[in-house]
């Protein structure tokens, strides 16, 4: 799917219903180097690299870091691109970095809580003292408890593909990407709970997690589709 990935986001509708919230975001925090562990096309490295950040872009899939590699060309941007496993990602990953950035619902192809803490440890540990991680996720809250529902307006905003939940339950959601009758693919994620994932994060060992719904500080839980968590190291 990483072939489509760029129709299903539509980077120019992302960018406008972002408002740079992640820029302004990392400059109030101080950053200058970031560290980009679920790069996927690219979107976030080469838009925070244009804005001036040092950036590294990692990703388990070597199809997603070819097209990062492919967008950066693309955007005449220039930044390192490595393969790297969240579960050990000290193991690639020597440097430190002022920012962590883990977006687009990438943490929730965990599907265990150790896995969550593992992970979770593994970022602590390339963060700066007083560095900072950015994750999001979907509003997995509102979608177990009064089902799914998308303004179609943050994250994914392509219009030529359908996003929604063929499957809901407690342990998992099972997404359909359909293009076409003929073209459709599946995604299947773990539906953490906002407190849930709050709670890992603060026992890896961060002092404090912010948390925003659709880029608002002030938001309603039910009436957000994204979930953005801030923490500091």
């Amino acid at each position: 799917m990483s072939e489509r990935w760029d129709e299903i986001i539509d980077w120019e509708k992302r960018r406008q219903s972002e408002d740079s919230f992640f820029e302004k975001l990392l400059h109030n925090h101080g950053v200058e180097n970031v560290l980009d562990i679920a790069c996927g096309t690219g979107f976030h490295s080469i838009h925070l690299a244009k804005a001036g950040f040092n950036v590294k872009a990692a990703d388990g899939s070597e199809a997603m870091l070819a097209k990062t590699k492919e967008n950066a060309k693309l955007y005449n941007v220039d930044f390192e691109v490595e393969k790297a496993d969240w579960l050990k990602l000290t193991n690639t990953i020597s440097e430190k970095y002022d920012a962590v950035i883990c977006l687009g619902n990438a943490l929730t192809h965990l599907f265990y809580e150790d896995y969550y803490r593992r992970a979770l440890e593994q970022i602590y540990q390339v963060l700066n003292k007083g560095g900072i991680l950015v994750a999001d996720q979907r509003n997995y809250d509102a979608i177990l408890e009064t089902g799914y529902s998308s303004k179609h307006k943050y994250y994914y905003c392509g219009d030529e593909v359908e996003v929604k939940p063929i499957i809901i339950e407690d342990d998992f959601v099972r997404f359909a990407y359909k293009f076409s009758e003929n073209e459709k693919y599946y995604l299947t994620l773990h539906p953490i709970r906002i407190d849930n994932l709050s709670q890992y994060i603060l026992d890896a060992g961060f002092e404090k997690v912010e948390t925003y719904g659709d880029f608002k500080k002030d938001y309603d839980k039910y009436d957000s589709d994204f979930i953005i968590q801030v923490a500091q190291k």
